[in-house]
């Protein structure tokens, strides 16, 4: 089966999954992948029961890897390019890249061009404060 990390307490070393219908409990025990799990990473495993085992990364994430984006080229992207999204096109989120152009040229029409600069510049901010730290594949930001 396929499915999302949903939680992961690394605490209690346990989480759920869920696989679109679904959720299940699984134990670090039955985790074979090398990284350890967080939310949010795609998943397959195989069922027992109930009782998710065999628990690997999925497709593109078996390797996290090393970051290669760069906060201090994100954020001046997102400062002075937010309006068009810029900044997320560097970090690979293309789909809230074009949803941001979308958005903001609508606002930009409708006569707000304050509230379409403010995209950029609010998250401009998450980056600095390390709220936006990873890029589409999840690796962390140098």
């Amino acid at each position: 089966m396929i499915g999302v990390i949903k939680n992961y307490d690394p605490d209690n070393q346990s989480g759920t999954i869920f696989n679109g219908k679904e959720q299940f409990k699984f134990d670090l025990k039955d985790w074979i992948a090398g990284a350890p799990p967080e939310e949010g990473d795609p998943v397959k495993f195989d069922l027992r029961g109930v009782t998710p085992y065999n628990i690997n990364l999925y497709a593109a994430t078996l390797d996290k890897g090393e970051a290669v984006k760069r906060k201090w080229i994100a954020l001046p992207l997102a400062l002075f390019f937010g309006l068009v999204g810029i900044h997320r096109f560097y970090l690979g989120y293309y789909r809230i890249g074009i949803i941001q152009i979308i958005v903001n040229t609508l606002l930009w029409v409708a006569g707000l061009p304050g509230y379409a600069f403010l995209w950029g510049f609010v998250e401009a901010i998450l980056i600095l404060g390390g709220h936006l730290d990873k890029d589409a594949q999840g690796r962390p930001l140098k």
